[in-house]
């Protein structure tokens, strides 16, 4: 089974950018941001400062974004 990555344009910090995920990631960061009651662009947005104030801008936002997704799902496994 494949999984390819779907490019989807955004705009975060007052400009426009293109992010590719896979479609899994796409719906998971859906959710999140739906139950923090935010848009996708939104979460992203604060990733996104997340990532500059921890690595320098030394990770790219599509990892950053991933690893923000598999840190809020484990989480919440965790929880249960």
């Amino acid at each position: 089974m494949t999984n390819a990555r779907n490019k989807r344009s955004l705009t975060i910090a007052r400009h426009r950018t293109s992010i590719s995920l896979e479609e899994p990631f796409w719906a998971a960061l859906t959710e999140l941001a739906r139950a923090q009651g935010k848009s996708v662009a939104g979460l992203v947005g604060e990733i996104d400062k997340r990532r500059a104030e921890t690595s320098g801008d030394a990770t790219s936002l599509s990892a950053a974004i991933r690893l923000y997704v598999l840190e809020k799902t484990q989480a919440t496994r965790d929880a249960s």
